[in-house]
C-alpha cells in the first residue's frame, strides 16, 4: 500500500494493502478502497464510497457518497478475468452512480474521459467508452459495450442499448430508449429514440459559425430527403462536401458498428 504523507485519510476508511493513494488525495468516512485502487492527485472520495477492483481514478475527480465503482460486471459471460476501469481527470461522480470495469469479451476496459458530470443514479456497464465532457442526467442507463463520444449530453431516465454508438455532440432528450447508432450533433427525443434534428444549441454554445451550422443543416435534409438507402446518402454527401463537421458525420456512418442507425425524420 502505498499513501502519500499529504493525504487525508479519516480514520473509520478502509483502505486494502496495496492500494495507491496520490498526492492531496481525500476520503472520507467509511469509505472502502480496494487493494488494486489507484486513486492520482487531489482525488476527493466522500463518505460510503466504495471503490473496487483495477480501478484507476484521475486528479480532482470526486466521487460523492454511495457510489460503487469497480464492482464486477453485470453480465453472467463473466467469470472473474482479470479486467481495469480507467476513469480520467476532474469528473464529478454523484450519488449512488455504479460503473462496472470491462470484460474478456468486451476488450477487458471500461474507461471515462476527463471533465465529465454523471449525475445520481447513473449506470454506466461494462466495456463503454465515454468520451470527454460528458453529461448523464440522473438515472441514466448505459448498457453493456456502448460508445459515447466528445460533448455528449444524455437527458435523464434513459437507456441506452448495449452497443449503441453515439457521436460526438449529440443530444438525447429525458426518458428516451436509444436502441440504434446516433450520428454526430444529432438530438434525439421521445420514448421511442426518433432522431428529430441537429443539436443546434450545442453547436452554438461549441462556438460554430453560422456558416457552419448552415452547412450541417442541409447536410442533415440531404441524409433525410435524398435517393438511396441512408448509407448510400452518406457516401455521397461525403463525396461533394468539404465540411469537417459533415465528414465526422460521414466517417460515423461509414464506419463499423452492430446496430443500424436512427435515421432523420
Amino acid at each position: 500500500m502505498t499513501i502519500d504523507k499529504t493525504a487525508r485519510i479519516h480514520p473509520t476508511a478502509v483502505i486494502e494493502e496495496g492500494a495507491e493513494i496520490g498526492a492531496g488525495v481525500s476520503v472520507g468516512p467509511f469509505a472502502v478502497i480496494g487493494a488494486e485502487v489507484s486513486l492520482a492527485r487531489a482525488v476527493e472520495i466522500k463518505s460510503h464510497v466504495v471503490l473496487t477492483g483495477r480501478t484507476e481514478i484521475g486528479e480532482e475527480t470526486v466521487v460523492f457518497p454511495f457510489s460503487v465503482i469497480g464492482e464486477i460486471p453485470q453480465d453472467l459471460k463473466y467469470h472473474g478475468e482479470d479486467t481495469r476501469l480507467v476513469i480520467g481527470a476532474r469528473n464529478r461522480i454523484r450519488e449512488h452512480v455504479t460503473i462496472n470495469p470491462g470484460t474478456e469479451g468486451g476488450g477487458g476496459i471500461t474507461s471515462i474521459g476527463d471533465d465529465c458530470l454523471l449525475m445520481a443514479g447513473v449506470h454506466v456497464a461494462h466495456d463503454c467508452r465515454v468520451g470527454d465532457r460528458v453529461i448523464l442526467v440522473n438515472n441514466v442507463g448505459l448498457a453493456g459495450h456502448v460508445q459515447i463520444d466528445d460533448d455528449v449530453i444524455i437527458g435523464g431516465i434513459s437507456g441506452v442499448h448495449q452497443w449503441v454508438r453515439i457521436g460526438k455532440g449529440a443530444i438525447i432528450g429525458g426518458l428516451s430508449k436509444v436502441e440504434k447508432d446516433v450520428i454526430p450533433y444529432g438530438m434525439v427525443q421521445g420514448e421511442a429514440g426518433a432522431l428529430v434534428g441537429l443539436n443546434l444549441i450545442g453547436l452554438k454554445r461549441a462556438g460554430l459559425d453560422r456558416a457552419d451550422i448552415a452547412v450541417l443543416r442541409n447536410a442533415y435534409r440531404s441524409l433525410a430527403t435524398g435517393t438511396g438507402t441512408f448509407r448510400e446518402r452518406a457516401e455521397a454527401l461525403g463525396a461533394e462536401s468539404d465540411s469537417d463537421y459533415v465528414q465526422a458525420i460521414v466517417d460515423f456512418i461509414r464506419s463499423d458498428s452492430d446496430r443500424s442507425f436512427l435515421t432523420p425524420e
